[in-house]
């Protein structure tokens, strides 16, 4: 075993880029169901968050000493197994084939990337991504800090953030059916009101309720806000521009979150637990005007 830095930071590097494709099963699960199940495709995918919020921590917990006196090389070997056992299961999906004229006339048809980005219900739904998703990093990442500066202990802290995960994923199962039922726009639009709800109850005060009740919160309102604005996504391009539509949606998107997270124990440190809160708000108000203007141009009669 090596003890370098760098060869850890590229050993996560590329972690990072396979976390990148199974980013992608989401989409994937989406483009080939049929259109009243797109959302519950979606759904679905990340439901399977709830088996890792169980299972993940487990697995460390039971393998960072299996290599000892190097900790924790143990976790990292379980990787491997994990990506296996992950492909083995891959390998044995069949997508049936479109037929051949039909994909041929989409790929004819494919419009360029900025035609696509600049339409409204694009535009509405990539932000209400990155505001969903962005804000829940931005405040899970400082949650623990700020418990445990507020005098709670680690233990507390990794229970809230245990209760937060399982409430991001937990919905999974019926959010779905909620967004067939309703529309995205209004399930997006719900969850961002559970992310306010989340800033209000933070900054009522700093008992442990109030901490774990707004990471609920939080998870609850990612949950709908990302799976529903996936699904606007989904529906926002033809099947000869999903590779492309797909990756740009998932560039800007995480390239948000990971400058979130840095900037959460930024804005911790100078500001405090109360301004990560704060924050919430403008982000969730330009939300809800993006989904205003998606609304008022859906409403115009558009040529074909």
């Amino acid at each position: 075993f090596q003890a370098s830095f760098w060869l850890f930071a590229f050993g996560l590097l590329v972690i990072g880029i396979g976390g990148a494709f199974v980013q992608q099963f989401r989409f994937a699960a989406a483009d080939n169901a049929p259109f009243q199940f797109k959302a519950r495709a979606i759904s679905f995918v990340l439901a399977g968050g709830i088996v890792t919020a169980i299972l993940g921590p487990q697995i460390v917990i039971f393998t960072r000493e299996l290599f000892a006196p190097v900790m924790f090389a143990g976790s990292f070997a379980s990787i491997l197994v994990l990506a296996a056992v992950g492909a083995a299961i891959l390998s044995l999906l069949r997508i049936p084939a479109k037929a051949a004229g039909k994909a041929d006339i989409t790929d004819s048809d494919a419009r360029p990337l900025s035609e696509i980005v600049t339409r409204p219900r694009f535009v509405a739904a990539l932000f209400c991504a990155v505001g969903s998703y962005a804000l829940m990093s931005f405040v899970m990442t400082g949650a623990p800090l700020a418990m445990v500066g507020c005098g709670l202990s680690t233990d507390d802290a990794t229970l809230g953030i245990s209760w937060h995960v399982m409430a991001m994923f937990a919905p999974s199962f019926f959010t779905g059916s909620l967004i067939y039922r309703f529309g995205a726009e209004r399930i997006v639009a719900t969850g961002l009101v559970l992310l306010i709800g989340c800033a209000v109850v933070a900054l009522s005060g700093l008992a442990l309720w109030q901490f774990w009740t707004a990471l609920i919160l939080l998870g609850l309102g990612w949950n709908f806000g990302f799976i529903g604005a996936t699904a606007m996504v989904a529906d926002s391009y033809r099947p000869s521009e999903k590779g492309k539509v797909q990756g740009f949606h998932d560039f800007v998107l995480f390239g948000s979150v990971a400058f979130a997270s840095l900037m959460s124990g930024a804005v911790y440190n100078a500001w405090g637990w109360e301004m990560l809160n704060w924050i919430i708000f403008p982000v969730t108000v330009l939300c809800f005007v993006a989904l205003g203007v998606l609304k008022m141009t859906s409403a115009r009669p558009t040529s074909a």
